[in-house]
């Protein structure tokens, strides 16, 4: 059974035996649960599409291991074509969902083990990467979705894992058996966790020989004894809570984070995937954030959606013909557009591996997202510019619908003769969930730390641009012989 149905995917969710805290309680029902079940929701949407006939080439690929028609985010990328349809794959879900929808990481993560694996055999004539395809096989036979886990809580930022106070602020290998190994930590930040069905983990930095033990990558299945999920808080999320829904914004979709704690966790060796080769760490980081800064094609999805929201409350103010709101909206389509740009140009410009597997173009990948750690807050700047204070000032559901104050809502809150009030509040309620809300973790929050920092990006800039090249050519231009 190569793909599931969306109802197949929530019913598989329900198998699980997840141990999940959130505000300080343990939840018997994760799948069910009113502030978690809009990000479950945006997951099933990657599997609706992918039955979909009118998105089956952007959605579906076919695996190089099976020959089956797979779904595309438990695929290996095959070549440039793969790679351009991955990003294409980003803003379709993000403008349809209008949120984070939670499997590029695991995506991401299967590709960059795909190519690490091999590489470590190739020196090591070990047997990672038959461990691996053979583990693929198994998340492309069952359609899973797999959490790919690589941020540690990293305690004291000036201290190697080796040197911290506490051990396990870097997951590390606390034994070593005959059947596998033992690991204790967490990995912070983790988007999508609970309705994930597997966990991959991937070292977080570059490790050096005395902190080999954190130079690990295994996969397990996401209620593996040991392990435990705390829910991360959201800005406006207990929103998610009321009976309504004009207050919640986007009321059917959004995502999560949270915090997952390895407890003296099992991890069987078929599953093992790097352990100590600490060499190899720095490729393994490397290769998944260039994959990962790519994903952020989404938020040129989700910024369809804030646009779109944007024009429509124009409309609804009755400034939609303003020259100075149309130029603003201009702005915000060119800076969506260029972020698409940065996607698709580091797809395009992708590479085949010795393993195989396609691999972006690594320089055009961070430029991308560094583009987008500052693009998408402009265009949430200039939404907010042209819905105006009453995004944050207007009533509640409650008192629009109310028998002794609505009339007063409604009468107050009209503008444009056609538009009914509850739409205004609607649309502003979107651009306020947006912008400042729980879908805001989504769209800026994770725009600026997804895949890791802005910082992060411009060190591998700086390394990857060929600066005596670009004053070769300068020199030579100008004249100058030296």
């Amino acid at each position: 059974m190569p793909m599931k149905t969306p109802q197949e995917y929530i019913d598989s969710l329900r198998k699980l035996n997840l141990v999940v805290y959130m505000f300080g309680k343990k939840l018997d029902n994760v799948v069910d649960d009113p502030i978690i079940r809009p990000s479950l929701n945006a997951v099933a949407m990657t599997y609706s599409l992918a039955m979909s006939k009118k998105y089956e080439d952007i959605m579906t690929a076919t695996s190089h291991l099976t020959g089956k028609k797979i779904n595309r985010f438990t695929h290996i990328h095959q070549s440039v074509d793969d790679l351009v349809r991955k990003s294409k794959m980003g803003r379709l879900l993000g403008s349809i969902t209008g949120c984070c929808f939670q499997r590029c990481v695991g995506m991401d993560a299967l590709n960059a083990l795909s190519i690490t694996t091999y590489d470590i055999d190739a020196k090591y004539k070990t047997e990672y990467n038959k461990r691996f395809l053979k583990y693929l096989e198994y998340v492309q036979e069952n359609d899973l979705v797999c959490d790919g886990a690589m941020t540690d809580p990293k305690g004291d930022r000036s201290l190697p894992p080796h040197q911290q106070e506490d051990p396990d602020l870097f997951l590390r290998v606390v034994e070593e058996r005959k059947d596998g190994i033992v690991v204790r930590g967490a990995k912070a930040h983790q988007t999508g966790a609970v309705n994930s069905h597997e966990v991959i983990v991937m070292p977080t930095i570059t490790m050096r020989e005395e902190d080999r033990d954190y130079a690990i990558s295994f996969a397990v299945p996401s209620d593996t004894k040991g392990i435990t999920y705390i829910m991360g808080r959201q800005s406006c999320d207990t929103r998610k809570l009321e009976k309504g829904t004009i207050d919640r914004g986007n009321f059917v979709f959004g995502g999560h984070e949270a915090l997952i704690v390895f407890d003296n966790v099992f991890v069987p060796w078929e599953r093992v995937f790097m352990f100590r080769e600490h060499d190899f760490s720095g490729q393994l980081v490397e290769q998944f954030a260039s994959y990962h800064r790519q994903s952020y094609a989404c938020k040129v999805g989700v910024g369809d959606v804030l646009i779109g929201a944007t024009q429509t409350v124009a409309e609804y103010n009755g400034a939609a013909k303003a020259s100075h709101v149309r130029d603003k909206i201009i702005e915000m389509n060119q800076l969506n557009e260029t972020l698409y740009c940065g996607c698709i140009a580091c797809a395009s410009e992708g590479r085949r591996e010795p393993s195989g597997t396609y691999y972006v173009d690594t320089l055009l990948a961070n430029v991308h997202k560094q583009n987008v750690t500052r693009f998408p807050y402009e265009i949430a700047r200039l939404a907010q510019d042209i819905a105006g204070g009453i995004m944050v000032t207007c009533p509640s559901e409650d008192d629009l619908k109310s028998p002794e104050v609505g009339k007063w809502v409604s009468k107050y809150f009209h503008t444009v003769k056609s538009v009914p009030v509850e739409h205004r509040i609607r649309i502003l309620r979107l651009i306020e969930n947006l912008t400042m809300g729980s879908a805001a973790v989504g769209y800026l929050t994770e725009s600026m730390h997804g895949a890791g920092s802005p910082q992060a990006q411009r060190i591998m800039i700086a390394r990857l641009v060929d600066m005596k090249e670009k004053q070769k050519t300068a020199k030579k231009i100008a004249g100058i012989v030296e």
